[in-house]
């Protein structure tokens, strides 16, 4: 946990550029950024109604009825109505919110959703009146529609995010309102993840000391006292005040702030003490003027389960048809590289404690685990596990093969027999198991996956404690467009080799 010490700002490090940047220049960029992503969404969807037209009706129709089309209002005045409802459609599931835009998979989910819908509608709409409009144009048009936006967006987000690292006015101007311990730790939690576009420039704590000594939370000035929040928004002009959790901040002051923050600009966001639970299981319910917080359970079983397992298997399946030429390369590999098996299989914990063999490409010398008790005072991590950036057991083409995480492809064959999900909690060891307290063990209450939330967020870099919160945290709030969120950034975190050792 981050220390609550206040300090004297002459002990410490500079800002390293952590200084408020002008709100009003904020809020013009971020509306830049709106309108350049709904200029990339209006392309996407022309191009997917031009795609739609030439593959219906032009030379690669021949397999969707082929020939010109023959109906009496022409496409071109179709293909103009249809792209603006579309956008309208994208428009009315507030896909251009900036407050959702830019980070999550909610920004993905509401395209996806936009366009799914209007595709139902005027498929119903089509079946009781005739709209005179080749189906298989408009199946063609909204499947590349679908495609083409979420790239669109995924490219805009990428753009975005190196924005915001490299200059914070991409990036809103936050004071954080709270105790010390709390601030800290909202502080942490942002600063890990500086593209999701919020800018620590200040806080306020209880009894602030501002003269004769400034007062710092690290490298955070405290600006005000929360009888002086307003004042401290003026002098700072950040254009957001983040609350967290304080026992002095009651709810009428917490009234009274969002009363003064009325008509200056500035949003108020929550950051209650409520952690590590996502958006889809919290449902707000006002119940005696009261902003009561339904929280609901995981969800371990179920339609959705189902869906997963089915989604696992069939695409493990493809996976595996289409690598087979690239898995029997390696194999050649590792068997011309020294002696020993082409594959190493390990005992590890799946889902409900249930032990099961892992498969994956050996990398390493045949008396590994004989080695390891001579290697232990050097290991390199903390917690349970081993990990060493230059250990001596791994071979050569075992050295290349983890670089890019190739010797994790036979444990499809895993996903294949339902004892593993592609997506999930890294498969712990029986001896770490025997070790996990119980806030650990509910890592044990999903399938483990080939891939997750550790592997995409630094795999080897990453400390026990921080691996474990992301396991927990997929664990209680997995869904199936988190998982396609994190198959899609694992390509990312593979080819670019970040934590690979």
């Amino acid at each position: 946990m981050p220390s609550a010490t206040l300090v004297n700002p002459a002990s410490t490090r500079p800002d390293n550029g952590r200084h408020a940047v002008d709100a009003a220049l904020v809020r013009a960029r971020l509306r830049a950024y709106v309108r350049a992503v709904f200029l990339v969404d209006i392309a996407m969807v022309t191009l997917a109604m031009v795609g739609g037209y030439m593959v219906r009706f032009g030379e690669l129709s021949k397999g969707f009825g082929g020939g010109a089309p023959r109906d009496s209002v022409p496409y071109a005045i179709i293909m103009v109505g249809l792209g603006l409802v579309w956008l309208l459609s994208l428009k009315l599931m507030r896909s251009y919110d900036a407050r959702l835009m830019g980070y999550g998979v909610d920004e993905y989910r509401r395209v996806a959703a936009a366009t799914i819908r209007l595709a139902g509608a005027i498929a119903i709409v089509g079946y009781v009146v005739d709209l005179g409009v080749a189906r298989w144009f408009l199946a063609l048009t909204f499947s590349l529609g679908l495609v083409g936006l979420v790239l669109g967006r995924y490219a805009a987000r990428k753009w975005l995010h190196h924005a915001r690292r490299r200059d914070a006015s991409w990036s809103r101007q936050v004071l954080v309102v709270g105790d010390a311990v709390h601030i800290n730790e909202l502080v942490a939690t942002l600063r890990r993840e500086p593209y999701a576009g919020y800018h620590v420039v200040g806080a306020c704590i209880p009894d602030a000391l501002i003269a004769p000594v400034p007062q710092r939370l690290g490298d955070v000035p405290v600006v005000g006292s929360f009888r002086t929040v307003l004042e401290a928004v003026e002098s700072t002009g950040v254009d957001t005040v983040a609350v967290t959790t304080s026992v002095e901040l009651t709810a009428i002051r917490l009234r009274r702030l969002g009363w003064q923050l009325e008509g200056t600009g500035v949003d108020m966001v929550l950051a209650p003490a409520l952690t590590d639970v996502a958006g889809p299981r919290i449902h707000t319910r006002p119940v005696a003027g009261l902003p009561l917080i339904h929280v609901e359970a995981p969800e371990f079983r179920g339609g959705r389960k189902l869906v997963k397992g089915f989604f696992d298997r069939a695409a493990a399946l493809v996976a595996l048809t289409l690598a087979a030429p690239l898995l029997l390369a390696i194999a050649i590999a590792i068997k011309l590289d020294g002696r020993g098996p082409v594959f190493f299989r390990q005992t590890r914990v799946g889902m409900s404690g249930k032990e099961f063999s892992v498969f994956k490409f050996r990398t390493m010398v045949v008396n590994a685990e004989e080695v390891l008790a001579q290697l232990k005072a050097r290991n390199e991590t903390d917690g349970l596990m081993f990990k060493m950036r230059d250990d001596p057991r791994v071979t050569r083409v075992g050295r290349f093969l983890r670089r890019f995480s190739l010797d994790e492809l036979p444990q499809l064959a895993n996903v294949l027999l339902g004892q593993m999900s592609l997506v999930g909690p890294r498969p712990p060891l029986p001896r770490e198991v025997a070790r996990y307290d119980g806030d650990v063990a509910r890592r044990l209450l999903v399938k483990p996956g080939i891939t997750g939330l550790w592997q995409v967020s630094g795999r080897s870099d990453l400390t026990w404690e921080d691996g474990i919160r992301l396991d927990l945290y997929y664990v209680e709030n997995w869904s199936l467009t988190a998982d396609l969120a994190i198959l899609w950034k694992t390509v990312g975190a593979v080819i670019a080799s970040r934590g690979a050792y």
